[in-house]
Formats: structure tokens, C-alpha cells, sequence
């Protein structure tokens, strides 16, 4: 029986875990935490085969959560749970020693393929990640489609600025920010301002 970790803050995605392990004959849920401190606590007791984790947390994030997790227990497995495609977020989950990477988006069902595989010693990354494109870009480190400007202004929209106060700051019009945040909803295939705001905050705010 694999003995399972869940670090998630949102409530419905660890109980739709929890119902898609019950009963489950090869995978047993042995605790739940919604932010990095509280599962490390239950890691000394818990002493899990598999760890899922969110990136995106309160009071830690997903990269130094494995780091610190693997220092307590380095035979455990990590296994990255995010709702972004995000190649720097997977670079960086995996050089902290993670084993495999899911969207949230994903079928439940692989979140199961996954565990399973990583506690055969196996990695395992969503289909729609393309792994080797990853890792060929770490080398190269030319993997960046935004320009400066709009990098600049992806990390001040992760940290709550309104168009009007990004423009003050960039000594620049409203409406030439309001043209950068267009660029970037575009070249990163985002869905209007909410999906650029979750993944500014997931780029920035928990990699600082």
C-alpha cells in the first residue's frame, strides 16, 4: 500500500482526493495540510512513500516545501500539483528533487498514474507538459518570451498594482501598460485579467 501526503489550501480539491482514494486498494491517504509548516509537522509521524503538493501555498511554497521535505525524509517521492503550465515553476520544482509534475486541470485518474509510478522510482509529468523542451531551454536559459518591460510588469501586477499605479512607477502612460497587459494575455494564451493575475501570482509572488 502506498501511503499518500496531500499538501493543498483549497478544501474541493483535497476532498475530491480524499474520495477518489477511498477504498482505494493501492493508495492510502495517511494526512492532509493546507500549507508547508503544518504538513512538515505531520511528516515526522506520517512517514509518507508519496508527497503531493501544491506550488502555490500560505506561509511556504511548493519548491522549498520539497527541499525541506527531502531533507526530513530524501527516500520519499515529490509530486508537484499546480493549476499552470509554468516552465520556470516546473525547472524549479524539479532541480528541489521533485519526481513528477500535474495540472490541475488533469483527470483525477492521472493524479492516481502518477503516484503509482513515481513509487515504482519512475517520474511522471502531464501530458501536456513537454519535458525535454523543458530541460533542453534550462541549458540554453533563453526560454523567456516576455521582454523586460513586461516582466517588470508581470511581477507588479503579482504584487496587487493597478494599471494607473504600474504606470506611476514605470514613469509611463496608463495606456501604454494597459498595451503590455494585452502582449502578455496574449503571448502566455491567458483568459482575460483574472488568469493573468493567478499566474502572476503564481510566477512571482511564491518565487521572491
Amino acid at each position: 500500500m502506498i501511503r499518500l501526503l496531500i499538501a493543498e489550501d483549497h478544501q474541493s480539491l483535497i476532498d475530491g482526493l480524499l474520495l477518489l482514494f477511498n477504498n482505494d486498494q493501492d493508495i492510502e491517504v495517511v494526512g492532509t495540510a493546507k500549507d508547508g509548516k503544518e504538513l512538515l509537522e505531520k511528516l515526522k509521524y506520517k512517514k509518507p512513500d508519496i508527497l503531493l503538493t501544491d506550488i502555490s501555498m500560505p506561509r511556504m511554497n511548493g519548491v522549498e516545501l520539497c527541499k525541506k521535505a527531502l531533507s526530513v525524509q530524501p527516500d520519499m517521492k515529490v509530486i508537484a500539483f499546480s493549476m499552470f503550465n509554468d516552465e520556470e515553476a516546473i525547472r524549479e520544482m524539479i532541480k528541489a528533487g521533485a519526481y513528477g509534475y500535474i495540472l490541475k486541470t488533469s483527470n483525477l485518474q492521472e493524479v492516481k498514474t502518477a503516484i503509482i509510478k513515481a513509487s515504482k522510482g519512475q517520474r511522471y509529468f502531464d501530458a501536456s507538459i513537454n519535458l525535454q523542451e523543458i530541460e533542453r531551454s534550462e541549458t540554453s536559459n533563453n526560454n523567456t518570451i516576455l521582454s523586460p518591460s513586461e516582466s517588470k510588469i508581470l511581477k507588479l501586477i503579482a504584487q496587487g498594482k493597478t494599471s494607473s499605479e504600474i504606470a506611476e512607477i514605470r514613469f509611463t502612460a496608463v495606456s501604454t501598460i494597459i498595451k503590455h497587459r494585452k502582449n502578455i494575455i496574449q503571448k502566455l494564451g491567458l483568459q482575460g485579467k483574472g488568469e493573468l493575475l493567478r499566474y502572476a501570482l503564481q510566477k512571482h509572488q511564491h518565487y521572491k
